[in-house]
């Protein structure tokens, strides 16, 4: 006879993997998040997306090292949610210093980057990267950025639930989350 769920609360349903199940996970030239216990695997990017992830990133990166504000990473995943687990990992990442985990867990941080950001392939479906987007901002994510170098646009995401569409001639800005940091759209795209 089967144990009632109220004695075992925290057994994950069959078929679901947990966020320490994703840790061992090898798919070659795959990438792979963990949606609600459920394994999602994608292409590698391409080499736009590529590109403008590394000239953001090195961006951001100058920028929170310059005024000691944090650490930025690349494609770095978080456990956004359990039971059953979420496991998210953006293109850019970034935590502020104040909130940097010490000691550094081994496995996925159990807790969401402030900045998330998203770099558009050709073949995203919008409704996706929407589901990321409520997944960082319900797991506390202060600003997702959206960065979309084919229509040469990015979206901007708070958790006050505002947003804010940036063209091409205007800046993506760091706001509370990394103050004083403003990087013209075009000159990454």
């Amino acid at each position: 006879m089967p144990a009632e769920p109220v004695y075992v609360p925290r057994m994950t349903p069959p078929g679901l993997m947990t966020a320490d199940d994703l840790l061992h996970v090898s798919i070659p030239d795959k990438q792979f998040e963990l949606v609600r216990g459920v394994l999602v695997v994608r292409e590698l990017p391409g080499f736009r997306r590529g590109r403008v992830t590394m000239e953001l990133a090195g961006r951001l990166d100058a920028h929170a090292r310059a005024g000691d504000l944090g650490q930025v990473l690349p494609e770095v995943g978080f456990k956004v949610a359990s039971d059953p687990d979420t496991v998210r990992g953006p293109d850019i990442a970034v935590i502020r210093r104040d909130r940097l985990p010490n000691p550094e867990p081994a496995g996925f941080p159990d807790f969401a980057p402030d900045l998330a950001v998203e770099v558009l392939s050709p073949g995203d479906r919008p409704g996706e990267i929407l589901a990321k987007v409520a997944d960082w901002l319900s797991a506390g994510t202060r600003l997702v950025w959206v960065v979309d170098p084919l229509r040469r646009v990015a979206r901007v995401y708070r958790q006050d639930g505002t947003e804010t569409i940036v063209m091409a001639e205007a800046a993506l800005e760091g706001e509370d989350v990394l103050p004083g940091f403003a990087c013209p759209l075009e000159t990454i795209l």
